[in-house]
């Protein structure tokens, strides 16, 4: 069973920067795409980004913003965040799932079968 723990989040104000941590626990990290989703009250669940080896995709109100890494000895995805907005307020959760070297896929949830608990983004104008 893979597990995912999510920790970063916090209240920064626009325009600031923070950096969310995916802890993985599995041998099959290697193996598995691994993305952030976020989720603002009332809305529906919407892909950040996701990495796979070298292949690394964005949604495109992150693009040039945000910026997804891995460290695969510490088995961690990073999501450094930076020059955000109000808008970015929400919750944000990290989900490994099906292998995938392409970004034409990347957003779908039913995709992701293994997701972490959460973490909270405030961002204040």
């Amino acid at each position: 069973q893979v597990q995912l723990v999510e920790s970063g989040g916090g209240s920064v104000q626009a325009g600031g920067s923070l950096t969310l941590s995916c802890v993985v626990s599995a041998d099959t990290y290697n193996d598995k795409r691994i993305a952030w989703f976020r989720q603002a009250p009332g809305q529906e669940r919407e892909g950040v980004a996701s990495i796979y080896g070298a292949t690394t995709c964005y949604g495109d109100s992150v693009k040039g913003r945000f910026t997804i890494s891995q460290d695969n000895a510490k088995r961690t995805v990073l999501l450094h965040m930076s020059s955000l907005k109000p808008e970015d307020t929400a919750i944000y959760y990290c989900a490994a799932g099906r292998p995938g070297a392409y970004c034409n896929t990347w957003r779908i949830l039913d995709l992701y079968n293994n997701w972490g608990q959460g973490t909270q983004v405030t961002v204040s104008s």
